[in-house]
């Protein structure tokens, strides 16, 4: 297969043997893999990839089962797929575990679908399964034109939130009302504590999606309505900052602060089996759709992850084998 290797930062493609589906696994054949931060964390060595898992970067792909290893039922060798990784996306094969797979409908162009499982199976452990949110609350997303805040609008959305965003600049701000958000505050020159109280008429919000980190974590808490939820995805800030937590209790507030890759299989797939029940049927109907910034050959991944590096992005950067 080809497939992205990496030393000392630098990415390069070469042939490396085929991979062997194991007990309950599929091979895949790729269609296109999603560029995350996290596969530049890696690159950059900050995020080794768990025990076990596969070296060449790359944690969702969407493509055709092209194999079925021992064990795995209920699906078929020629079936549409995306799929949650551990690693070894940037690639023309990967083997994946069944229970990470996610059918992509006949009616979803099988690239673009690639920008779906890290991002559906990240926002809904986080947002639905750890913050609960419901229909009629409000969710803040920070950076609400990348590939986690763009999805995460589509779904609250879907789901019948209301959503404020936060993002940088003009351009990146009208995106995010398109893509369906109720507020968009420019980060760069409005101060979102401010604008999110005057939307909400002193209340604040239900919920707080954060890309950001400790730098956010006080004026988060400020925004937070009573009995709110802080669900943080990123120590993009750095890893330390301050919280008063008198606030916290004050407004019976609670945080979270997770990962997805190196979560055991069977958590992995207890998240994968909820976002084909609660997030997939506004896949099947269209409402939730693959926001792609642009598709780029497997030979431009260092282009890909320039294009990342900026943040100029709307939605994902894919590569295609």
């Amino acid at each position: 297969m080809r497939a992205i290797t990496h030393d000392d930062g630098t990415m390069t493609v070469q042939d490396l043997p085929d991979p062997e589906p194991g007990e309950g696994e599929v091979l895949v054949q790729v269609a296109a893999a999603g560029v995350n931060n996290a596969d530049r964390q890696q690159l950059a060595g900050n995020y080794p990839p768990p025990p076990g898992a596969s070296e060449v970067l790359g944690l969702e792909v969407s493509g055709t089962i092209s194999r079925l290893g021992p064990g795995v039922t209920g699906w078929s060798v020629g079936d549409r797929v995306c799929a949650l990784l551990s690693g070894g996306g940037y690639a023309s094969l990967v083997a994946v575990p069944a229970t990470q797979l996610l059918p992509v409908p006949d009616a979803l162009d099988l690239v673009s679908a690639a920008a779906l499982p890290e991002a559906a199976c990240t926002v809904y452990s986080n947002v639905g399964m750890l913050a609960g949110l419901r229909p009629g609350q409000t969710l803040l997303v920070h950076g609400g034109t990348g590939g986690m805040g763009s999805h995460a609008v589509l779904w609250a959305k879907a789901l019948g939130a209301t959503v404020v965003t936060t993002s940088g600049g003009p351009a990146k701000v009208q995106a995010s009302r398109e893509l369906g958000a109720d507020l968009a505050v420019d980060h760069r020159s409005e101060d979102f504590v401010a604008a999110v109280h005057a939307f909400t008429d002193g209340r604040g919000v239900d919920v707080v999606l954060d890309v950001v980190g400790a730098a956010y974590l006080g004026r988060n808490l400020e925004v937070l309505a009573t009995n709110g939820h802080i669900a943080v995805i990123s120590s993009s800030s750095g890893r330390t900052g301050e919280l008063d937590l008198g606030a916290m209790m004050g407004k019976r507030a609670t945080i979270s602060a997770t990962t997805l890759r190196a979560r055991p299989r069977d958590e992995k797939a207890a998240i994968v089996a909820a976002v084909r029940q609660h997030v997939w049927p506004f896949v099947e109907d269209g409402r939730v759709r693959p926001v792609v910034d642009s598709v780029l050959p497997l030979d431009e991944a260092t282009e890909a992850h320039r294009r990342m590096a900026d943040g100029e992005l709307v939605g994902k950067v894919l590569l295609t084998p």
